[in-house]
């Protein structure tokens, strides 16, 4: 199966992003991009990539401990960006960022000794995909739209195992589907 690490917002920033969101489908050009729904919207801490079933309860043992080690931290939806040349539009954060890499570097690390082949380490950036494309569109008028953006603040107090399965319909505009597989509330045990 296809997992990944995230940290998932609540419902109550969800709805105040989605109201953000409305507003920037509205700009000229939007339809040229795909937005991603609320069932996927998260900040991905580490991905997994495929992972044979037999290493799924290994993983999930090492991201429990992991969450366990982690006190519960401040975040908010901050501002925008985009990755490549108008591929991908994203919500950054805010907050404890300190704290959010190291629950990335946790995930990771939980990955690697779990047998997860993790490719190369790169160094963490938050962020939460709102829009995608896939050819160049310019982006930079969400960009600015985006620059006063900073949503309420909530407490991240859980580490959410993630199941995504791709579209295989064809249709177009249809969406990943996503599946939480595993929660575990921190621990605060530093």
């Amino acid at each position: 199966m296809r997992l990944f690490a995230a940290v998932l917002p609540p419902e109550d920033v969800a709805e105040e992003l989605a109201t953000e969101l409305h507003g920037l489908q509205r700009l000229p050009g939007a339809d040229a991009l795909r937005w991603t729904g609320r069932p996927g919207w998260h900040f991905t801490l580490a991905f997994y990539g495929e992972v044979d079933d037999d290493v799924v309860p290994d993983l999930s043992a090492r991201l429990e401990r992991a969450a366990g080690r982690t006190e519960a931290f401040e975040l908010a939806l901050h501002r925008g960006g985009q990755f490549g040349r108008g591929r991908a539009l994203w919500i950054g954060a805010d907050g404890d960022m300190a704290a959010l890499r190291l629950l990335a570097e946790r995930a990771e690390a939980a990955g690697r000794k779990a047998g997860v082949d993790m490719g190369e380490h790169r160094r963490y950036k938050a962020h939460l995909t709102v829009a995608r494309s896939r050819s160049e569109v310019d982006v930079r008028p969400y960009v600015v739209a985006l620059d006063g953006f900073t949503g309420r603040a909530w407490t991240v107090g859980e580490l959410a195992l993630v199941r995504s399965s791709l579209p295989r319909s064809g249709v177009p505009g249809e969406q990943p589907r996503y599946e939480v597989v595993g929660r575990w509330g921190f621990g605060g045990a530093g």
